[in-house]
C-alpha cells in the first residue's frame, strides 16, 4: 500500500469532510463557468451566490415567505398532535410511560423537538443541549455525564451558528471515530449582555443531521437546492412591485408650442410645480404654451413566471404546490394533493423524526437514568394522519348508500356480483365489516321469521288449586 493511500486511510473524518465541502464549493463555482469556454459566468450574470453561508439561509428563512414555508410546513405537519411513548397495551401507565409524561409536562418536549427540527433544516446540523443535574458551574460542561440516575433540568435547541465543533475523535479504533468530541457554545448573559463560550462534552448533546450524504456530521440545508429559485422569485415578485410602483402612475411628455418662448421665471416655476407634483404635494399644474401627454403604462402580469418558479420549488422539495402556497385546506386542495402530502409527512416521521431525533433522545435519557429502562420495547405513537374526518365520513356514507340503492334496484345484479363481492369491491368494506353485516342480517332474518311464524304457547299444566264450594 502506498504512503498516499495509507494517509487517506488514516485521515480523520473531519479532514475528509472538509475536503468534500471544498470540492462542493469548487463544483458550485465551476457550475457558473460552463458557457463559451468560461467566458460567461452564469452565476455572476444572474446574481447568484457561489458560496452560500448559514447566515444567508437564515436571512432567507426570516425574510422570505416561501422559504419559511419550505422549512415550517413539513415540520408543523410532522409534529402535529400528541406524541406518546407506549411500552405496553395495558391501560395502567408503566413507570417508563409515567416518567415520559411527567418530563413532557414539565419541559414541553414536543415543542422543543419541533424547534430543533426547524433549526436543523436551516443549516447543516442542529444540536440539542441536555442540561443534567450534575452540572453546578459552567466549567463542568466539558466533563462526561456522571454515572447514576440523573435528572434532566432543561433542553435547549441550538443552530449551526450558535454551536461549533471544536475537536473530533481521532482514534481509528473508536466506535465514534470521526465524530464530534467537544463542542463550543456561545452564550449571552441576560444580566449584563456579556458573551462567553462554553465547551461541552458530546455526551451532553444530541447531534441532529438531515439530508446527509457522505458526512455523518453535516447534512444538506433544506434551502440549498432551491436557493437560486428563491432568489429568482424575489426578483420576479419584487420587480413586479417596483414595476407597478413606477408604471401605474404614468410619466408625462411636455410638448412645447413652436411659437412659445419660455422665460427663465416660468422655467423655474415649472420645475417647482413638477417637483411638487412628483412628491404628491400638488395635483394641478398651471402651464402655458406646453401640452402634457401621458406616456403608455408598462405593467406586466408576473403570474406565469411565479407559477413556474413555485412548481420547480415544489418538485424539488416534495411539498405539493397547494400546500406550499397555503391552500391545503378545504375545497382548494385536491384529494391527490392531500394524499401525496400526507404520505410525505408520514415518510418524514418514519425516516427522520423518529429514528434521528426521538429515539436517540429517549435512548440517551434511558442510558443516563433520566427515564427508567422499559421492560418491553417502546413504541412511538403519533396522531393518525389518514384518519377520516366527520365530513368525509358523511360523504363516504352517502356515496355507499347511493351505490347500494342502485345495486338493490337491479334484479339481476345479485346474479352477476354476489353481495359479499359487491360490499368488498364496490363499497370498500373489509372482511371484518362484511362478516359483521352478514351476522346482523342473519339475526334480523331470524327475528322476522319469529314474527311471521308465531311459536304456539306450550300446554299449561292443570291447576293444583281446588275450588272451594260455596257455603250454603
Amino acid at each position: 500500500m502506498s504512503k498516499e493511500m495509507e494517509r487517506t486511510k488514516t485521515a480523520p473524518k473531519e479532514i475528509l469532510a472538509m475536503s468534500i465541502a471544498l470540492n462542493r464549493v469548487l463544483l458550485a463555482q465551476r457550475l457558473g463557468l460552463q458557457q463559451y469556454d468560461g467566458d460567461r459566468d452564469m452565476y455572476q450574470a444572474l446574481g447568484y451566490k457561489k458560496e452560500i453561508k448559514f447566515q444567508d439561509y437564515l436571512d432567507c428563512y426570516l425574510r422570505q415567505d416561501i422559504a419559511k414555508a419550505i422549512i415550517d410546513r413539513p415540520v408543523k405537519a410532522t409534529w402535529q398532535g400528541n406524541l406518546e411513548l407506549i411500552e405496553s397495551n395495558v391501560a395502567k401507565d408503566t413507570p417508563f410511560e409515567k416518567a415520559w409524561k411527567e418530563m413532557d409536562k414539565k419541559l414541553g418536549v414536543k415543542s422543543i423537538l419541533t424547534r430543533l427540527d426547524r433549526l436543523t433544516g436551516i443549516g447543516k446540523y442542529g444540536v440539542l443541549l441536555l442540561g443534567f443535574d450534575d452540572v453546578k458551574k459552567k466549567e463542568q460542561y466539558i466533563l462526561p455525564v456522571k454515572e447514576g440516575r440523573r435528572k434532566l433540568v432543561y433542553m435547549k435547541p441550538l443552530s449551526e451558528t450558535s454551536v461549533h465543533i471544536d475537536t473530533y475523535d481521532k482514534d481509528p479504533a473508536s466506535e465514534r471515530y470521526g465524530l464530534p468530541e467537544l463542542y463550543s457554545v456561545d452564550v449571552v448573559e441576560t444580566i449584563d449582555g456579556a458573551s462567553s463560550t462554553i465547551r461541552i462534552h458530546y455526551s451532553r448533546v444530541l447531534h441532529i443531521v438531515d439530508n446527509a450524504l457522505e458526512s455523518e456530521v453535516e447534512g444538506t440545508p433544506r434551502l440549498q437546492a432551491v436557493f437560486n429559485r428563491l432568489m429568482d422569485l424575489e426578483k420576479v415578485v419584487g420587480g413586479d412591485a417596483e414595476m407597478y410602483w413606477r408604471g401605474a402612475r404614468p410619466g408625462y411628455q411636455g410638448l412645447v408650442d413652436k411659437d412659445y418662448t419660455a422665460t427663465d421665471a416660468f422655467k423655474t416655476a415649472l420645475k417647482d410645480q413638477l417637483d411638487e407634483y412628483e412628491h404628491n404635494v400638488r395635483r394641478i399644474l398651471t402651464l402655458e404654451g406646453i401640452e402634457l401627454k401621458a406616456l403608455a403604462q408598462q405593467i406586466a402580469d408576473p403570474s406565469p413566471h411565479v407559477n413556474s418558479l413555485i412548481e420547480l420549488i415544489s418538485a424539488e422539495t416534495g411539498i405539493p404546490k397547494r400546500v406550499l402556497m397555503g391552500s391545503e385546506r378545504g375545497e382548494l386542495a385536491s384529494s391527490e394533493d392531500r394524499s401525496s402530502w400526507l404520505s410525505y409527512v408520514q415518510a418524514r416521521r418514519e425516516d427522520f423524526a423518529e429514528p434521528k431525533i426521538i429515539r436517540p433522545l429517549v435512548d440517551k435519557l434511558i442510558e443516563v437514568g433520566v427515564l427508567p429502562k422499559p421492560g418491553e420495547e417502546y413504541t412511538i405513537k403519533w396522531i393518525d394522519l389518514f384518519s377520516v374526518s366527520e365530513k368525509d365520513r358523511v360523504d363516504i356514507g352517502k356515496g355507499r348508500a347511493i351505490a347500494l340503492s342502485e345495486y338493490a334496484k337491479n334484479p339481476i345484479a345479485i346474479e352477476v356480483i354476489p353481495p359479499d363481492a359487491f360490499m368488498q369491491f364496490f363499497l370498500g368494506l373489509d372482511t371484518e365489516q362484511i362478516t359483521l353485516i352478514n351476522a346482523m342480517r342473519a339475526e334480523g332474518i331470524e327475528e322476522e321469521l319469529k314474527d311471521l311464524i308465531p311459536i304456539p304457547n306450550p300446554p299449561q299444566e292443570p291447576s293444583m288449586t281446588r275450588t272451594k264450594k260455596p257455603v250454603e
